[in-house]
């Protein structure tokens, strides 16, 4: 079985983003941990936040999984993200998506 440890180097960087959903979630928790609660971001702001926490320069992609899986919350306009005050657990995600 996958683990999130195999997709980290040695700084806890993502190498990759999982393929196997478990993981991807593993992976999502991981991230958005990083984010500070309250605190309003720019999509710039957010993307250089992604950069550090990942190798594989896809921060759109981490963002927009974020968003869709509601650990992050943005204005329509994309202008302005926050970490959303109430974080799907991982059981919650696991049992929503099999």
């Amino acid at each position: 079985m996958s683990r999130l440890e195999n997709f980290l180097d040695e700084q806890n960087r993502l190498t990759a983003f999982p393929a196997k959903r478990r993981v991807k979630l593993q992976a999502l928790c991981y991230l958005a941990q990083k984010f500070e609660p309250g605190k309003i971001y720019t999509e710039k702001q957010v993307n250089v936040l992604l950069n550090q926490w990942h190798t594989f320069e896809d921060p759109a992609t981490l963002r927009r999984e974020l968003y869709q899986h509601r650990f992050l919350g943005r204005q329509p306009s994309g202008a302005a993200y926050w970490l959303e005050p109430q974080q799907p657990t991982l059981e919650e995600l696991q049992r929503k998506y099999g």
